[in-house]
């Protein structure tokens, strides 16, 4: 081209003119505003190239200015990046001659050049590519002096206003090029920078955090250095402390950081970091943009498996739950194991349970040996929550548990973990859902027959560790109404009671412990059964005795026990006898007078033991007529004065009525007990002298007709006993107004002086609640225990005239009558003619019965009559 050489030439000369011809077209006035304030612009240009003011310096910059000025555009009076040169010779920087141009043609006027004014061809711009190498060449040797001079002042012993100068250098000399950075890590300007950390200042702390995050911006190079030494703990100092102004920025950096996994693996050495990234994740309330960055931080540091476990620890655990779906079995196994060892919330165990439960069963299942035992560990620590275990039993690992805890799966287990998986088991079956409607396989549930025959074997036929788990489960399933007939019925079948019962003597005390809790809860449906074995093996008998009679034995264990022994059948004469002999209603006896002569309202257990106690000590009042031992006994530990003293005891409806029972029983004996007078010889006298008199000086019994007292003969006119059994009417549970109704009743049968016992009774203010019971229109056996005692007491002709007015005894004896049983409709016949409610004319009633029976019958047998 012919221009070059003029153009070169003007390349070389223009810029020295430059100033002369930009102030010439400033004068014009015509055309755009770019070219003005070109002075304010060069003292712009000569803080972009970081010149300083100090005085040992300005020789330096004087030498450099002319080169500085043919590097500036003649527009923007700026170093030119990118410079290109148009038809008149002059280069300008490339975005600012197109912007000229640009505002040329805005203002309708042809491209003309900055500089001479002379009109060019806007689109013939070409790039100079010696001018931009020379300026890179120079800028590199300007910011390159400019950064080592800038070490200087990033020293321990600069003043604020040095560090800050100096600080302002490296980010000015980062910004501009990338011979900045080369510079900032040849020079190790990195660690100086992070020293600055430890400056005094605030300001100076929170310009070098601003600097070491753009380091960390741009490579994972830099990230690594400016990790090195302390810097990591120094940022999580200052992330430590809420009110500290550089917390925010100590966030920023160190989330620029964590994208490094080196950087990921210092962190996770620096104990409490990631708790401390933690809270401040949780304070997005606080600062939602500072939680995001702390959270954006945590989501890098998965990357290294040590924070992972460390965030699982403080409990995040989402990030090991994903490295254990997505691991391999390798990887699975080492997770899993560290997960073991994590002490989980119950909202971690859920969590764990939704995530990997189905996991965990195939391992239970399939796994390796080392698989299958970190995977019982693990879900033996979820699975004590009861909705994580819910969780896994709708996962379906109950069958994958039956299976390794069948005959054929436990022959290929070791022992410690058939004894995990019966652990397992045991947390699953403790969470208390009704087993019965949970599928195992098909139509089987845990507690079909032949799955519990299958674990019942398996009780049989393994170490005591797993028999003490595998009790327990039954224990458990006992323990539900919805299970407890399956077991009890399976456990029957397959005849087990009798190893069942052989545990209460076993060496390993917690399987004793669970088979005493078993047979306690299936006591009550299998007492003959479990009888029977005590029959033929006394020692068992007599290791449940020793059990209730041991003052250092498990509170628990000992209760079952008392409650083995309290639901045997009450009428069996052999253990009765035999408890006997092993001293059981001595130790008892002593101990419900201890806890009577205490008091109960402020023990809690001896309120729940007394009434066990009491039920196996009213055994001998079934058997008073058969065994003169029990008679001796009662009445050694004058046991009618015993039991009439726990009817006080509010509260205790258990205990109450069983005093009741027990009263009834010793009532009835009574009549067969009675003594009779025994006079001197002096006094003796033939039978016709006293025919129909009483023996001065002798206080007869006004219903037994003889000697009483309720220490010998259990008369329950002595010691308050009516009194108590009245006040019993009156109480809101049934059954202990029927059997309240019952002692009293005793004083009505046959045998004893009727009308005597009616006047007792009347005296006794029991004759009014007796008849409001019957008002009360009761069925079964109260119905016709109360209708009986009405019928005796309306023998009374004053009771039966005052009566007669009684509209609703009226009502309740039609009732009676009319829905009655056959025997209860008779009775209720022969009242209704008591109150003249019926004519007499009818043969059933006896209009002068005998003072000691009736042509009615007896009330012996509701006396006899139980559960």
């Amino acid at each position: 081209m012919p221009m070059s050489q003029p153009h070169n030439r003007q390349l070389q000369l223009g810029f020295s003119s430059s100033s002369s011809s930009s102030r010439g077209v400033d004068d014009d006035g015509e055309w755009p505003s770019a070219a003005k304030d070109r002075s304010a612009k060069n003292k712009g240009a000569r803080d972009w190239c970081g010149e300083g003011s100090d005085d040992g310096e300005e020789g330096e910059e004087e030498e450099e200015d002319g080169v500085l000025s043919a590097f500036l555009c003649p527009i923007t009076m700026e170093v030119m990046r990118d410079p290109v040169v148009v038809e008149t010779g002059h280069a300008f920087e490339r975005e600012a001659i197109a912007r000229w141009f640009s505002e040329c043609a805005s203002l309708g006027a042809a491209p003309r050049c900055p500089v001479t004014m002379e009109v060019v061809d806007g689109a013939d711009v070409k790039p100079v590519v010696a001018l931009r190498a020379a300026i890179e060449e120079w800028t590199s040797r300007r910011e390159t002096a400019a950064l080592r001079r800038a070490c200087r002042w990033l020293t321990k012993a600069a003043s604020e206003k040095e560090a800050l100068r100096g600080l302002d250098a490296v980010m000015r000399g980062w910004k501009l090029a990338r011979v900045g950075k080369r510079v900032v890590r040849r020079d190790g300007m990195v660690p100086m920078v992070a020293a600055m950390l430890r400056n005094g200042s605030a300001r100076v702390r929170l310009k070098a955090l601003q600097a070491l995050r753009e380091f960390a911006r741009e490579d994972d190079e830099y990230r690594d250095s400016v990790s090195e030494g302390d810097t990591i703990r120094r940022i999580v100092k200052f992330i430590d402390f809420e009110d500290c102004q550089e917390r925010e920025l100590a966030v920023s950096l160190l989330c620029e950081l964590s994208k490094s996994e080196m950087v990921c693996e210092k962190i996770s050495e620096l104990n409490g970091a990631i708790l401390i990234l933690g809270k401040v994740a949780c304070s997005k309330s606080q600062n939602p943009a500072l939680a995001e960055e702390a959270e954006m931080t945590l989501e890098n540091l998965e990357k290294c498996e040590k924070n992972v476990l460390q965030m699982a620890e403080n409990g995040r655990l989402e990030p090991l739950l994903n490295l254990l779906i997505e691991g391999s079995p390798e990887k699975q196994l080492r997770i899993a194991s560290s997960l073991e060892k994590i002490v989980l919330s119950n909202d971690l165990k859920n969590l764990v349970a939704q995530r990997v439960g189905l996991l965990f069963a195939g391992v239970v299942e399939n796994g390796t040996l080392p698989a299958k035992e970190v995977a019982f560990k693990v879900l033996d620590h979820i699975s004590t929550n009861t909705e994580s275990a819910k969780v896994l039993i709708e996962d379906g690992i109950l069958l994958p548990l039956f299976r390794v805890l069948s005959v054929d799966g436990v022959k290929f287990l070791p022992p410690r973990l058939q004894e995990a998986a019966a652990a397992v088991l045991s947390n699953l079956v403790a969470c208390g859902i009704d087993f019965g409607t949970v599928p195992l396989d098909g139509n089987r549930t845990i507690v079909s027959e032949d799955i519990v025959h299958s674990l019942l074997h398996l009780i049989s036929n393994t170490s005591p560790p797993i028999q003490c788990k595998l009790l327990e489960i039954f224990v458990m399933l006992s323990s539900s109404t919805t299970t407890v007939l399956s077991i009890i019925s399976a456990i029957r079948s397959s005849g087990a009671i009798t190893n069942l019962v052989q545990f209460v003597e076993s060496d390993h005390q917690e399987s004793r412990a669970a088979s005493i809790k078993l047979l306690c809860k299936i006591s009550f449906d299998m007492d003959h059964e479990i009888a029977q074995v005590l029959r033929s093996s006394p020692t068992l008998l007599g290791c449940l005795v020793r059990i209730v009679s041991e003052n250092d034995a498990n509170a628990d264990e000992q209760d079952a026990a008392l409650q083995i022994l309290a639901n045997l059948p009450k009428r069996d004469r052999r253990l009765t006898m035999e408890l006997m002999e092993q001293g059981a209603f001595k130790y008892i006896a002593r101990k419900v007078l201890n806890i009577c002569r205490r008091g109960t309202a402020n023990n809690i257990v001896d309120n729940t033991m007394l009434e066990g106690l009491v039920k196996v000590l009213a055994r001998i009042t079934y058997i008073l007529r058969e065994e003169p031992r029990c008679v001796a006994l009662a009445r050694e530990y004058n046991l009618a004065s015993l039991f009439t003293s726990l009817l006080r005891l509010n509260g205790l409806d258990g205990v109450q009525l069983l005093s009741a029972k027990a009263l009834v029983n010793l009532s009835v004996e009574s009549r067969y007990m009675t003594g009779t007078p025994n006079f001197d010889e002096h006094e003796q006298k033939s039978g016709l002298t006293w025919f129909g008199k009483k023996p001065p000086g002798i206080q007869l019994c006004r219903v037994h007709s003889g000697i009483c007292s309720i220490r010998d003969n259990f008369c329950i006119l002595e010691g308050k006993a009516v009194e108590r059994l009245v006040v019993c009417l009156s109480h809101q549970n049934k059954k202990v107004v029927e059997a309240s109704l019952a002692a009293l009743c005793t004083l009505l049968g046959d045998g004893v002086e009727i009308t005597e016992g009616v006047s007792v009774l009347y005296m006794a203010n029991a004759v009014e609640p007796i008849f409001e019971i019957l008002k009360g229109n009761p069925t079964g056996t109260l119905q016709q225990r109360v209708t009986w005692a009405v019928e005796r007491i309306l023998r009374a002709e004053n009771i039966a005239k005052a009566a007669s007015s009684d509209r609703g005894l009226s009502s309740a004896l039609v009732h009676a009558f009319q829905n009655g049983d056959s025997r209860t409709r008779r009775i209720a016949e022969a009242s209704l003619k008591h109150i003249n409610k019926l004519p007499t004319f009818s043969q059933i009633i006896d209009k002068h019965p005998s003072r000691r029976g009736s042509s009615i019958g007896s009330m012996e047998r509701y006396f006899r009559s139980d559960r």
